[in-house]
């Protein structure tokens, strides 16, 4: 337990307590005798522990400053860990400055999100499966190329619009980064989602699980988030316009 000091006349002189004495963590042995923060004289802390013990020498918030820790920017992300089907990119940071003094602790140095490649290892498209509709936040086709190796533009796409049958409760349990847009879908809403390269199937005009096969609008679809196999669901097509026009949180892109 912290020792604690016994009060004393205010005139008592306020010499330095905690210079050359900062200490990393909870350090019973960090210690000095002077003034405490809550104005009694007696023994006084200097190590990081202290300001949760509230038994800090006066001087320690001076003499031992704060210092947050700092991080480098995000790497680019990574390609998907598999090839031609649903799975993970990665992107990382490192820690260029460790915290002291009870300054602000490290953030997470990796996030992951879900992605899909659509080129095999020999360069050839993928296969296309008939299966559900993948999809994940508007945000990841603001990083898609809109234009291919020679400069030409890629083929803007187009829009579809559902009603949201049904979700899974899994959607709204999600606490990663970069999956917290799968808490706004809800059953009941409308939602746009975005059918654009490299998603778009080759020739064909359209996305997988889109509708786009029969045309029937009444059909009730499946659909899957990327990057959370069990956040899935059902939905019904409304109609195909140019550009998506919901609001953001419930704007996806088909992957």
């Amino acid at each position: 337990t912290r020792s604690f000091g016994v009060a004393k006349s205010s005139r008592a002189r306020l010499a330095p307590s905690c210079s050359g004495k900062c200490c990393r963590g909870r350090d019973l042995s960090c210690l000095t005798t002077g003034w405490r923060l809550d104005r009694v004289y007696g023994t006084c802390y200097c190590d990081e522990d202290c300001t949760g013990a509230r038994d800090c020498c006066f001087d320690y918030s001076t003499e031992c400053p704060a210092r947050d820790c700092a991080v480098s920017e995000w790497s680019f992300w990574s390609g998907c860990a598999k090839l031609c089907q649903p799975s993970v990119r990665v992107r990382v940071r490192h820690v260029e400055q460790q915290p002291r003094n009870s300054g602000e602790a490290c953030p997470g140095l990796e996030q992951r999100a879900g992605c899909r490649e659509y080129r095999d290892h020999q360069g050839g498209h993928c296969g296309h499966d008939a299966g559900p509709a993948f999809i994940t936040s508007m945000e990841f086709g603001k990083g898609r190329p809109k234009h291919d190796s020679y400069g030409n533009p890629l083929d803007p796409g187009f829009c579809v619009e559902f009603t949201l049958e049904s979700r899974s409760p899994h959607c709204t349990v999600e606490n990663r980064p970069h999956t917290h847009w799968m808490r706004y879908i809800t059953a009941g809403f409308k939602v746009c989602v975005a059918c654009e390269p490299p998603a778009m199937r080759n020739n064909s005009g359209s996305c997988q699980g889109d509708g786009q096969e029969s045309d029937k609008y009444e059909a009730v679809l499946h659909w899957q988030a990327m990057g959370n196999p069990r956040c899935s669901g059902t939905w019904r097509k409304i109609r195909k316009t140019q550009q998506c026009s919901c609001p953001s949180q419930h704007s996806f892109v088909f992957i």
